[in-house]
């Protein structure tokens, strides 16, 4: 949003420097995103009226032009503008004089012919990027005037950047409402009297899309001029505002919808057959639009319509079978409510950006079409003359936005906010911006104006007020902490203390993600109980049921940068059922048992060191009263694996992964992988301590004779059974199969 502080300042009056008020409105949320000074060193110009205008005798893009400065002697300007003509008032430096920009105008020769100045264009004087001609002036402009004088310079351009909420700020009425609330100052828009009707002609309107468009204005205006040029201050706050004038009906729409916020369009009233509808696209109907393109509507496109077919784009652009021409003499100006929702996106998939369907997409006042209408019409008049029509509107009344009151608690501002505002300062916030507001006992009842959408909820008034009294005027306090010393427990053991013992032991932690393909859980036959309804992307559309498919996944990745040892551990949270979560820990490895030494030879690792490894955790966690078991995991490997049991509860596995998951993962070598619930080997027993035997240990060596089938675990629980109270430790350190034995 583009706007000059002088016609900001003409909607009221504020005492405040230029910096003061740009460092509030960005503040307020209105962020300041450009400034730019324009009309600077305009005094060094003057009003000149070119009197003659001949081809150069020596260039065919050249012209030799008379001009009047307002002096009695005449200057001759050599110019290459297209539009240079007899009887046009353009901008006119002299000799010894400098552009804005610091060039310096010296007396020259363009082809053989003597130039005494130049004529200029709006972009040489930094007043717009327009480029296409000379900077046309009023016809009632004296020659000799000073430029500046005449066009009202120097001034300042702001450039708002302006967020999506807020598109009750995408003109200079909104602006001006929040600025007037930052000052607590009155709001003084251009007065709005209705314009009497001087011809009765008129036109029915049948609103037919329901809630996309509730209200629909319109009238007819005769008896006017469309060549007519629009006065200078309109044009020059026009081009200040990023608009190129057109001609005086053009710019004066374009006035309007800067001023108040309304867009709206000018029909030729001669082109207009029958009755107007507001009615969505029907199959197969085409249109041409203003720019020439001819376009295929779809169903969901609403549509401006006449008798013939669609005549506009409802809130986008008009139909270049109803256009306005140079012959027109009776236009029918409509002025309508279009609801966000029907607007939106239909430009876009048009390939095209336009001010009205930005404003229509962002919501604008319901309320505000009839106003715009007769401000619009009274400009036209006052310019061009002309005769008006009535106001023609077709309302829904029923169907027209309903802003909903919205209740304020006093102690729920002072409990978001951290401090406390005055009363009579809340309710004044909000009134100033257009709010009705209503005392209650616990605060306030508010009912948004028009044009504010964005307002809500309770926090949305919250935001209002602090905004306006002042985000500086929060309370500023230091972060601060307290930090309570205790002594670690002896009952727990911590994630981190784990993860130090497994560092230590040549392992690096890993962190995966939570999230993982089902398809992936599948083939590790575990499938995933929890799905997510709206992943982040289909590769992530499964809540973990192990931390392992994860873990090897890194491992696997390692291996393919040339890695052959890896060694990973991971702590997290892992989803086995739904609703369920449990803390793991999971271990994985490859390659060899040791790193690669010239002293030592090399051996693989296997199932006994990830076991060893596992073991020397569970001492960690004070767990001596686990048993070892075959493992019934379907991605290990049968023959070497094994579960861990705990109170008569499987708490973990070890062992190698499946050959089948292997060849699905397609991994190579040997991968051993282990896995605890960390839940269930928590809290341990407090370490008890014990005495010194004074006596020598004694070391018994027993042979036995067993079956293949059975395994140390079991021999260890028979003697276990026997409570021998002088045994410390059994421990197998042998295994004989071959000759001699049955």
């Amino acid at each position: 949003m583009r706007f000059p502080l002088s016609w900001l300042r003409e909607w009221l009056t504020i005492e405040a420097d230029e910096a003061d008020l740009l460092h509030r409105l960005t503040m307020a949320g209105l962020e300041v995103e450009e400034v730019e000074a324009q009309g600077v060193g305009l005094d060094q110009l003057v009003v000149a009226l070119i009197e003659q205008c001949e081809p150069h005798p020596d260039a065919d893009r050249l012209r030799v032009c008379q001009v009047n400065a307002g002096g009695d002697e005449r200057l001759q300007i050599v110019c290459g503008a297209p539009n240079a003509r007899v009887g046009l008032r353009v901008p006119l430096i002299g000799v010894g004089r400098s552009l804005p920009d610091g060039t310096q105008i010296r007396r020259a020769k363009l082809r053989g012919v003597e130039s005494a100045g130049m004529l200029c264009s709006a972009r040489e004087l930094g007043l717009s990027e327009e480029h296409d001609g000379l900077l046309e002036l009023s016809a009632d402009a004296v020659p000799g005037t000073p430029l500046d004088q005449l066009l009202g310079y120097p001034d300042t351009v702001v450039e708002l950047s302006i967020t999506p909420n807020r598109g009750d700020c995408l003109s200079l009425a909104g602006v001006a409402r929040d600025l007037g609330a930052l000052y607590g100052a009155p709001v003084e828009g251009p007065s709005v009297d209705p314009v009497p009707a001087s011809l009765e002609r008129q036109i029915e309107i049948r609103l037919q899309a329901g809630p996309a468009c509730p209200r629909y204005c319109g009238r007819f205006i005769e008896g006017l001029d469309a060549t007519l040029t629009s006065p200078d201050w309109m044009q020059r706050r026009l081009r200040q505002c990023g608009l190129r004038p057109i001609n005086a009906l053009v710019d004066v729409t374009n006035y309007v919808m800067l001023e108040l916020g309304q867009p709206l369009h000018a029909f030729s009233a001669d082109r207009l057959s029958g009755a107007i509808d507001v009615r969505w696209a029907q199959a197969g109907e085409r249109l041409q639009l203003l720019d020439e393109r001819e376009i295929e509507l779809v169903p969901d496109m609403l549509l401006i319509a006449d008798q013939q077919g669609p005549v506009a784009v409802a809130g986008v652009m008009g139909g270049n079978g109803s256009k306005v021409v140079q012959s027109t003499r009776a236009i029918f100006l409509e002025s309508a409510h279009f609801a966000p929702a029907a607007i939106s996106g239909r430009a876009r998939r048009l390939g095209m950006h336009t001010d009205a369907a930005h404003r229509f997409e962002r919501g604008v006042d319901p309320e505000l079409p009839r106003r715009a209408l007769e401000r619009a019409t009274a400009l036209l008049l006052a310019i061009g003359g002309g005769q008006a029509g009535p106001v023609i509107e077709a309302v829904h009344a029923a169907e027209l936005p309903a802003r909903a009151p919205i209740g304020l608690r006093h102690d729920r501002l002072q409990r978001v906010l951290g401090m406390s505002i005055d009363r009579s300062r809340v309710g004044t916030i909000l009134r100033a911006l257009g709010l009705q507001v209503e005392d209650t006992d616990a605060g306030w009842r508010a009912i948004p104006p028009g044009p504010r959408f964005d307002l809500e909820i309770e926090e949305d008034l919250i935001e209002e007020v602090i905004r306006v009294h002042g985000y500086d005027a929060l309370p500023t306090r230091l972060p601060r902490g307290e930090i309570s010393l205790r002594s670690p427990s002896e009952f727990w053991v911590s994630d981190g203390e784990l993860a130090r013992n497994l560092v230590s032991r040549g392992y690096r932690e890993a962190v995966c993600m939570a999230f993982g393909r089902a398809d992936l859980y599948d083939s590790w036959s575990m499938p995933p109980s929890a799905l997510l309804a709206n992943p982040l992307s289909a590769d992530l559309g499964a809540m973990r049921p192990s931390l392992l498919p994860g873990l090897v996944q890194a491992l696997l990745e390692n291996q393919r940068r040339q890695l052959d040892r890896v060694r990973l551990f991971e702590i997290g949270r892992a989803f086995p059922q739904r609703e369920q979560e449990s803390q793991r820990l999971a271990l994985v490895s490859c390659g060899p048992a040791q790193p690669e030494q010239w002293g030592l030879p090399t051996r693989g690792g296997d199932f006994h060191d990830l076991k060893a490894d596992v073991e020397g955790l569970l001492t960690q966690l004070g767990q001596a009263a686990v048993r070892w078991t075959r493992s019934e995991q379907a991605f290990l490997h049968p023959g070497r694996s094994a579960d861990l049991w705990h109170n008569d509860v499987c708490v973990g596995w070890v062992g190698h992964l499946h050959p089948a998951l292997m060849r699905k993962l397609d991994a190579a070598g040997e991968l051993i992988v282990g896995e605890l619930a960390l839940d269930a080997l928590r809290p341990r027993s407090a370490p008890a301590p014990a005495a010194l035997s004074r006596y020598p240990s004694v070391r018994r060596d027993l042979a036995m004779i067993i079956a293949d089938t059975v395994d140390f675990a079991e021999v260890r629980g028979e003697v276990a059974a026997l409570s021998l109270t002088s045994l410390r430790e059994l421990r197998l350190f042998d295994v004989y199969r071959g000759q001699g034995v049955p």
